[in-house]
């Protein structure tokens, strides 16, 4: 497997990988043991070459292009690997007004137009190309319960607005699952979508901590991005990867993923 962008997913699919005795290269801005430099250009393109498996978790860069495209694409599109993957983001499917939305929907409308372009991109790469697209990400140290305990977390006066999210394990799975199934397009979320009220509620119960303060959206002060996060509004379907990939999610849902890692962290 070789795995462009060694972020908190890609090390975590690292590490499952590892667990059942894959080789396993990754590629970021610096070299590390195991791992390529962006720009080792002759070792990545090597890499590319004896991959059987080949993944992009790395998102357009501040010019909206896709710098893994850019740089090696052709490679990627000549390579031999029997299996090519790119994690996308459901934000390509825009605000819906709370609707369901599966893998049918329009794409492009919202603040994720280069994610749209580099998706569609990706999709066009190659013959046989899988597409995960993913809601907000969670798991081990980065979690409601991590922005709760660090005083981080808000709770937003927003009546009817709901996200989906999608533990950081479950897309290692779905991942997985992809390796001897279909190509495609995949919405990887949990059954549940929920606002972030309910969210941070859940896990300041979890923890025995008072519940944070309600805001308007103009009394908190949010960076740009994340004040982006709240001008949408949809929920996920998640029924073609388990129709046609067999994967369910082990967190159907937050109060699951919250409780085990409140668990693991006792």
């Amino acid at each position: 497997m070789l795995i462009f962008g060694m972020g908190y997913t890609g090390t975590r699919l690292r590490e499952a990988l590892l667990e059942r005795g894959w080789r396993v290269t990754g590629v970021r801005r610096e070299a590390s043991e195991g791992v390529l430099a962006f720009d080792d250009v002759a070792g990545v393109r090597a890499a590319i070459a004896r991959a059987t498996h080949i993944l992009s978790s790395v998102p357009p860069d501040a010019a909206g292009d896709d710098p893994v495209l850019a740089c090696y694409g052709t490679d990627i599109a000549t390579a031999l690997a029997r299996w090519a993957g790119y994690l996308s983001s459901t934000g390509v499917y825009g605000d819906t007004g709370g609707a369901w939305v599966d893998e049918g929907a329009p794409l492009g409308s919202g603040r994720r137009s280069a994610r749209a372009r580099a998706d569609a991109e990706w999709q066009m790469l190659r013959a046989a190309v899988t597409i995960f697209r993913l809601p907000g990400i969670y798991g081990p140290g980065r979690s409601a319960l991590d922005r709760v305990r660090e005083g981080r977390a808000h709770r937003i006066a927003l009546p009817g607005q709901v996200f989906s999210r999608i533990h950081v394990d479950d897309i290692v799975s779905a991942m997985l699952a992809s390796f001897d199934g279909p190509h495609g397009v995949y919405n990887i979320a949990d059954n549940a979508p929920s606002s972030q009220n309910e969210v941070i509620e859940h896990a300041c119960i979890l923890l025995g901590l008072p519940y944070p303060p309600l805001h308007t959206l103009d009394d908190v002060k949010l960076n740009p991005q994340a004040r982006a996060f709240y001008a949408e509004n949809r929920r996920v379907a998640n029924g073609r990867a388990k129709r046609i990939l067999g994967w369910h999610p082990r967190y159907p849902d937050y109060r699951t993923g919250l409780s085990e890692l409140a668990a693991a962290s006792d």
